[in-house]
């Protein structure tokens, strides 16, 4: 597969993410919007604003500058950055939100399909938050980011699926490159230390340190590693999008236990 191909499946798999996205929301009914979610300080309305706020933004629309003030749950300047965003769309009735989705997204689409990026390495007109993400980052982070976020509101709703869409299966394939950072740097395994992680409807993946203490993908799983993880990939998304913990017994542990803590302590790698 070609790098632009690539690219263009990006792009195909966000497009489905915005329509299973939208179609939720527009099943939800107005008294659950307030409904809190796992993301501390945001409940479903917050989470489509927050959606509706960044395709916006890059779709073209003009930015909002609105005071936060210095919220709990905004420790960061992206996060100050994205609290503005769900400020400035507070008063937006739910249709409002969802039409804006769909409109900016419809907007975006139609340019991309139409003047596709021919450099993943060069970086886009527009972009949220002044982040120095490339073409290739951006294109691959949004199916990641929406599905995440129907999930979060699928969670404070009680209404589970979506586990087997294109972007599902993306998220979890996007989240477990990290797995090898996660080892080396987080938990700070040693040198020849291995990891294997099972993520049901992936392939098993496997991460090695090495002697210059990165972790790295190995080609194939060891024989005996020196700690394995499977889950599903419910599990796996909420451990690593450190969204909550997970039901007890969900993972299965086989190695060292001790490190299989340390490693599930230290997965999430979103913020």
């Amino acid at each position: 597969m070609s790098d632009r191909e690539r690219r263009a499946g990006y792009v195909d798999v966000w497009w489905r993410a915005i329509d299973d996205f939208a179609a939720l929301l527009e099943a939800t009914p107005p008294e659950l919007w307030s409904e809190p979610t796992d993301l501390p300080g945001w409940d479903v309305h917050a989470v489509a604003a927050h959606t509706a706020h960044l395709e916006g933004v890059l779709a073209g629309n003009p930015e909002e500058t609105v005071e936060v003030g210095r919220p709990d749950h905004a420790r960061s300047l992206m996060s100050l950055y994205t609290e503005q965003g769900v400020v400035a769309r507070r008063d937006r009735t739910a249709d409002e939100l969802i039409n804006e989705i769909r409109v900016a997204a419809t907007s975006r689409r139609t340019a991309l399909l139409a003047d596709p990026p021919t450099d993943g390495s060069a970086k886009p007109d527009r972009i949220f938050g002044g982040i120095g993400w490339d073409w290739n980052t951006l294109l691959r982070n949004r199916p990641l980011d929406v599905w995440m976020h129907e999930q979060d509101v699928r969670r404070a709703l009680g209404r589970p699926g979506g586990m087997d869409s294109p972007a599902a299966a993306h998220t979890a394939a996007y989240l477990l490159e990290s797995m090898g950072y996660v080892l080396a740097k987080r938990v700070g395994a040693a040198p020849g230390t291995t990891l294997v992680v099972d993520v049901a409807g992936q392939p098993v993946s496997a991460f090695a340190v090495g002697e210059d203490g990165r972790g790295a993908p190995l080609p194939a799983p060891p024989p005996e590693p020196t700690v394995a993880l499977a889950m599903d990939r419910e599990t796996f998304v909420l451990l690593a999008g450190g969204r909550r913990a997970p039901e007890a017994g969900a993972v299965t542990v086989t190695g060292d236990r001790a490190l299989a803590t340390r490693v599930l302590d230290l997965l999430a790698v979103t913020p």
